[in-house]
């Protein structure tokens, strides 16, 4: 069974924005000892917004 992507509520202006998204995500899951997602990534929207989505 494939994994499916979850996908972050929020939608952002910049890829710079969604990209300090992922940053503290993963430094967040180091912290606190939280399982680490497969990948997560930066993906544009088709109206041209940013926003962040990882397989678990």
């Amino acid at each position: 069974m494939r994994a499916s992507w979850i996908y972050w509520v929020r939608l952002y202006e910049t890829k710079f924005q969604a990209g300090c998204l992922v940053k503290r995500m993963e430094n967040d899951w180091w912290i606190y000892g939280y399982d680490c997602p497969q990948e997560i990534e930066v993906f544009r929207s088709k109206k041209g917004r940013y926003g962040v989505r990882y397989l678990p």
